[in-house]
């Protein structure tokens, strides 16, 4: 009977020491969705001016929302813990199959399972099951706490990846495969120098930024300094980006959805 309390004191204890934007985070991802979608519809030639200022074919404001997302979770990996992930062979086997056998697998299965009869929609879902996120992974993981390292680790390999064996697959996923099934086949007009330089930009440079970070931190004011009271002062900001990249797609699409 002594236990209980303690039980049920521990998960009030843990909600207690979030942050207001953390506890309510499904809120305010919900309302910055409906709020995108109302500026999209209300804005006159909103979408227009936004798609008008861009890196390559990302619009700014939605690449400067990433780079926002991913900076502080990266500034948050020890990354002179990465060689134990790096020497645990299990772990990036098993991220490269899951991510680059299993994943597309079944996306090629649910986009013609379900979208049959709609081309652009059943070659965007395929699509999907073969480009890899950066930003959502991280921030996601951080979320939940698991390990940053690890997470730095298998999203840099999977991205490297991504840049050699994207374009092979999907010519297999779209012509390929579809040609042995006897199924319609599309094209996949898409360069291996375009995914380099999104890789590039929105992993490389909050990865050199976190790196630099925690280098230049601790040399200057020490380990407990910077994860104690540098970190938790621009941890916030990870989600903001988030909410506001969320507000940015949705607006977008405001007269679309």
């Amino acid at each position: 009977m002594s236990a209980q309390p303690a039980q049920v004191a521990a998960p009030a204890g843990v909600i207690g020491a979030l942050s207001v934007l953390d506890r309510f985070l499904p809120v305010w991802i919900i309302a910055a969705m409906g709020a995108g979608l109302l500026l999209g519809r209300w804005v006159p030639g909103l979408d227009a001016a936004l798609e008008a200022v861009k890196v390559g074919e990302i619009s700014l404001p939605i690449a400067l929302g990433l780079l926002l997302m991913m900076y502080p979770v990266l500034a948050k990996v020890r990354y002179d813990r990465l060689g134990s992930v790096t020497g645990d062979r299990r772990l990036l086997i098993s991220s490269l199959l899951l991510n680059w056998v299993l994943g597309p697998a079944l996306m090629f299965a649910l986009a013609w399972s379900f979208l049959p009869d709609l081309p652009e929609y059943r070659t965007g879902l395929i699509i999907v099951g073969l480009a890899r996120c950066i930003a959502m992974v991280l921030i996601w993981n951080d979320l939940a706490c698991g390990n940053r390292e690890a997470a730095a680790v298998l999203v840099a390999l999977n991205s490297i990846f991504q840049v050699i064996a994207f374009g092979a697959l999907g010519w297999f996923y779209l012509q390929v495969l579809p040609g042995w099934l006897g199924l319609p086949q599309a094209a996949l007009d898409v360069s291996a120098f375009d995914i380099a330089f999104y890789v590039l930009v929105f992993l490389g440079i909050p990865l050199l930024a976190g790196y630099a970070s925690r280098k230049l931190g601790e040399r200057a004011k020490g380990r407990a300094w910077y994860e104690q009271r540098f970190l938790p002062r621009i941890s916030p900001i990870a989600l903001h980006g988030l909410l506001f990249t969320i507000v940015i797609l949705f607006a977008l699409q405001g007269h679309t959805i």
